[in-house]
């Protein structure tokens, strides 16, 4: 290998910590992005959630004969679950949401999921990110899709992801960002040191597309660690942040604040898999659901007024079995409940066909039952409120299930 030849690789090496470019290309340039502020954030709960013990039943004496340790009070009572409707509650701990389901901002879809029955966690999420339940030879993640069925110029900064690694959500041939969490956000690279860079740019002047996917690059990371460094200085007199979710959710609202390009966000979160001592008003699930409201709660207030034109969703790969396990937790499940925030939704309802909890309703006589597939939900929201035409919905998802024709009414408002 030549010293030409080396250079080109480690500038390769080094894009992947400025920006993940395209699979199939570098063709993504900055540009001026489409005057657009409408907002689309995806959390994902890695470990699956127990939907069961988030969006309570607890409506059903069945939900309380299964569950003899870890069932979530009645509302009304003591450590109880904050009712929703007279039959459905909230975990206690996710209290800082109750406000955003009473202005109608924050609703949910029961008994939601992959119809795919897996329940290994590495293929199920692989599956919810590809948006292609089953199909492994489906590699690109949907939201990567979206960013070349959205209208406009793209940028690279249209799409973030804050996480060690680009997720399999964003992997795919259209050009997005990915950020480091925490105090490894800020963390200098040899990109960033000026006789680095400037060598790197000197040996990348031309006009190819790797020499324009190297100045696409340095520039998205210019301006996201600018947006970081400013960040720090206002608020830690610059010392980085505390570690957390909150922290988290702040800086992406920060930056979507700040650069209107950044339309789609991604964040996840860890934790959620409860075999052994769940928990029920207090415990485990509680701890993580405690953190998880302050940092959607963190996160919307720091959107301020771009709240009203953005969607928050929340996923997880599967729920959990409706019975408890012998060691106080949960197993492996199928249905699960999807979270849906933002000023265009038609929130304080538990949306969905509710399948019921009786023996022969369950999925294999041992989890709740998936009666909207996950892709119909976000089929609505990407035509009712990021406005993608149907047309392109087959460019999303591919597979021809027809989920165009298959959207949920009564999601968003008129």
């Amino acid at each position: 290998m030549n010293r030409r030849e080396f250079l080109r690789q480690a500038a390769l090496l080094s894009g992947a910590a400025l920006v993940s470019f395209g699979t199939r290309g570098w063709a993504a340039r900055l540009g001026q992005a489409v005057n657009d502020s409408r907002r689309l954030i995806v959390i994902f709960l890695r470990g699956a959630v127990d939907g069961l013990n988030v969006v309570v039943p607890y409506g059903d004496p069945r939900y309380y004969q299964a569950r003899t340790s870890i069932a979530i009070p009645k509302a009304g009572t003591g450590g109880g679950a904050l009712d929703l409707d007279g039959y459905f509650g909230l975990h206690p701990a996710l209290a800082p949401l109750m406000p955003y389901w009473r202005n109608n901002t924050l609703g949910f879809v029961h008994a939601s999921g992959s119809p795919d029955p897996n329940r290994s966690h590495f293929e199920a999420q692989a599956y919810m990110e590809t948006g292609a339940p089953g199909d492994g030879a489906i590699t690109s993640g949907w939201m990567n899709r979206l960013v070349g069925a959205m209208p406009g110029t793209h940028t690279p900064t249209e799409a973030l992801s804050l996480g060690a690694v680009l997720p399999r959500i964003l992997t795919g041939p259209n050009a997005v960002s990915n950020l480091p969490l925490g105090r490894n956000a800020g963390r200098p690279l040899p990109i960033d040191r000026p006789r680095v860079a400037d060598a790197f740019a000197a040996l990348y002047q031309g006009d190819s597309p790797v020499d324009q996917a190297f100045k696409d690059g340095r520039q998205s990371r210019g301006e996201l660690m600018r947006d970081i460094q400013q960040d720090m200085e206002n608020s830690y007199n610059g010392a980085p942040d505390v570690i957390g979710f909150s922290s988290d959710t702040t800086r992406l609202a920060q930056l979507m604040q700040r650069d209107a390009r950044v339309r789609l966000g991604f964040l996840s979160v860890g934790g959620w898999d409860t075999h052994v001592n769940q928990g029920a008003s207090q415990g485990q699930l509680a701890t993580h659901l405690a953190a998880l409201g302050q940092g959607l709660n963190a996160l919307v207030q720091g959107l301020g007024p771009l709240y009203r034109e953005s969607l928050v969703l929340v996923m997880s790969e599967f729920g959990r079995t409706f019975r408890e396990n012998g060691n106080a937790g949960t197993d492996h499940g199928h249905g699960n409940v999807l979270w849906l925030m933002g000023g265009g939704v038609n929130g304080g309802k538990v949306h969905g066909q509710w399948p019921g909890l009786a023996d022969d309703q369950l999925y294999q006589n041992r989890d709740l039952a998936v009666t909207t597939d996950f892709r119909q939900v976000i089929s609505t929201v990407l035509t009712r409120h990021l406005q993608l035409p149907d047309a392109k919905l087959a460019s999303v998802f591919p597979d021809g299930i027809g989920v165009t024709a298959t959207k949920l009414s009564g999601l968003f408002n008129a």
